[in-house]
């Protein structure tokens, strides 16, 4: 099988010096080496200066494997992980300023390394089956479980149908035991940029930084050298009773609301939607849906843009670029929070990869039983991968998107503790705004993705600067040509977890998700709309109204709110301006698009929401 790869010669030396190689070519076969070809409990462990260290535990369940890693800090992704390995332009930092030596050195080092364990050659498909390019991971074979949720995310491939020589545009090289021996503990993955293959050295068996953003990263960097964009987005096609159809896409930060966009609506025991309830006076506020609309999945975090999917409906047009998604289920408490969500994990069609999670061998298991953190409270971040074979309704084909939205997580504001949390329930904005939102990508309130979550801070362009391993500017100049390319498409800002005073958790998302559906169109007509109090949020609705029940207004326009008021929304304002000025310096290079220049100039000068139409303007 291995005659079916076209590797370099340094890969064929690594192969031809190790201990052993397995090239699996089923799902079933890496389950199975995932779980120590069968043990109830199987621990990942490595020899780390002399001494055994154990990464992580894998429980076989009835329904799929279950990873528990032993450090707390390894079930999250930590945001700083990426560093740069080779000499091209980047805006992250490189490995030999930071640690004083080549990186030659440390590749050396994990080929050696390699050698002396028997590996797993994993080949994949990344960027979908029509636009992809190949992927091959090495690792020891004892991290089956992190092979098994590349293969998920990615499209596996079984090398002996594969037609012709699978040539890899990516390696991953899987060190585990080099976040103890090189980097103090850290969650650290190496970006090679090569001339011809593009290398990813992962020192960490949490698969969020390599086997997704890290790939991601790829998809960014091949995309900035050709002039395209991969999106941080879900998106879902929405069809009422009426058989309406429209595509919202939404964009954020971890944590911004971009799985539960694809989710059905929460609703009470007794069917009612618990809008939000005010954190002062406890009063709870509620909405019926008697007809909830269809959902018909498109995408849960990666979107790919390429430009031989674009037409001339002047809307953008997206696909996944995955082929499973990495759902967080920290939300998943109790049974009965998401029935549809905990049926296909519970009653899953195929086994699956299950993270943080607590649960017994030959047991089946459970979404909302979260394994407990050594300060005794749940892990933030639970995590299953689910194949999209295994999804119902999904779609995958391209779909042309009608409304953009990007997710805030927002903090509770009153007049005596302002915020940011001052963002309305649905706010409309000139697409001028909805790409200033998308460089600023602010990752917002008490964040479950990551390790560091304290405070507004930023993700970075488009909520994918984390990833990239290029240049910021150039990324904010091909989102400000998408913007121009595509004046159908809507843009929409959507806050989770708090309005003001109220909490409300993904709510407000499906409500607009609910209402924009029902309307028929994200076209509004400028009488219906109100200028934000603060110009950075576009326009407020002045009414909305679902299956013939209005929002209180205070859920809109949470100045409203007498718990805020204009003097706290304004104290509130003013931390989202200096974030937004802060976070813009970075953009006001002479690389900068001509037209981006203006747009940041406006904010810089604390401009009017009339001076950002003049640049793009709406069309009502």
């Amino acid at each position: 099988m291995l005659n079916k790869f076209k590797f370099s010669e340094e890969v064929q030396e690594i192969i031809a010096g190790c201990k052993g190689v397995t090239v699996p070519t089923s799902r079933e076969e890496l389950l199975s080496l995932s779980i120590g070809g069968g043990e109830e409990n199987f621990a990942v462990s490595y020899d780390v200066n002399g001494k055994e260290y154990v990464e992580a535990t894998i429980t076989r369940c009835k329904n799929g494997a279950v990873i528990n890693y032993a450090d707390d800090y390894m079930r999250r992704r930590d945001p700083a992980c990426l560093i740069v390995g080779d000499e091209g332009a980047t805006d992250k930092p490189r490995y030999k300023d930071i640690y004083n030596r080549e990186f030659s050195v440390l590749r050396d080092e994990t080929f050696a390394w390699l050698k002396g364990e028997e590996l797993l050659v994993v080949p994949v498909i990344t960027g979908g089956k029509e636009y992809g390019y190949e992927v091959v991971l090495l690792a020891p074979k004892n991290a089956a479980f992190f092979a098994t949720g590349l293969a998920d995310l990615q499209y596996f491939v079984d090398i002996n149908e594969y037609e012709g020589l699978f040539e890899p545009k990516v390696i991953i090289y899987l060190a585990p035991p080099f976040r103890h021996t090189h980097f103090d503990g850290k969650q650290i993955v190496a970006h090679n940029r090569l001339e011809n293959i593009y290398e990813l050295f992962s020192y960490n068996l949490y698969p969020g930084p390599s086997a997704k953003k890290g790939i991601y990263g790829f998809l960014l960097d091949i995309g900035e050298r050709e002039g395209w964009v991969t999106v941080h987005t879900s998106a879902v096609k929405v069809i009422t009773p009426y058989e309406n159809e429209f595509v919202i896409m939404h964009e954020g930060a971890s944590g911004g609301g971009k799985s539960e966009m694809s989710e059905h609506m929460h609703l009470e025991i007794d069917g009612r939607a618990l809008i939000g309830q005010n954190l002062t006076t406890m009063e709870k506020f509620y909405l019926n849906v008697n007809e909830p609309c269809e959902l018909h999945p498109v995408a849960d975090d990666m979107a790919l843009c390429h430009p031989k999917m674009q037409n001339d409906s002047g809307k953008l047009v997206i696909k996944d670029v995955e082929a499973g998604w990495f759902v967080r289920v920290d939300h998943i408490k109790k049974y009965g929070t998401d029935p549809d969500l905990e049926k296909a994990c519970v009653h899953s069609k195929e086994p699956l990869i299950f993270m943080s999670l607590d649960a017994k061998a030959d047991s089946t298991c459970l979404i909302w039983e979260h394994i407990l953190d050594s300060n005794g409270k749940p892990c933030p971040n639970p995590r299953v991968i689910r194949p999209r074979r295994t999804i119902d309704n999904i779609i995958d084909t391209p779909v042309e998107v009608d409304v953009r939205s990007f997710g805030v997580r927002t903090p509770p504001c009153t007049k005596e503790h302002p915020t940011y949390g001052i963002i309305g329930l649905m706010q409309i904005l000139p697409p001028a705004l909805g790409w200033l939102w998308r460089l600023t990508a602010p990752r917002g309130h008490n964040n479950p993705s990551i390790v560091d979550s304290e405070g507004m801070t930023s993700e970075g362009i488009g909520s994918y600067g984390y990833f990239l391993t290029g240049s910021v500017v150039k990324q904010a100049n091909l989102l400000l040509e998408q913007v121009l390319a595509t004046p159908n498409t809507r843009y929409l800002l959507i806050p989770n977890q708090h309005i003001g005073c109220y909490e409300v958790g993904f709510m407000p998302q499906w409500i607009t998700r609910e209402y924009i559906a029902r309307r028929g169109s994200a076209q509004f007509k400028e009488e219906h709309l109100t200028p934000a109090r603060l110009p950075l949020l576009g326009y407020s609705l002045e009414n909305l109204k679902v299956d013939g029940q209005f929002v209180r207004k205070a859920f809109l326009r949470p100045e409203t709110q007498a718990e805020i008021g204009e003097e706290g929304y304004d104290n509130g304002a003013k931390q989202l301006v200096d974030f937004f000025k802060s976070e813009l310096e970075k953009f006001d290079t002479p690389e900068l698009h001509p037209l981006g220049k203006k747009i940041i100039d406006v904010c810089l000068n604390d401009g009017t929401l009339a001076d950002y139409m003049k640049l793009i303007p709406i069309k009502f």
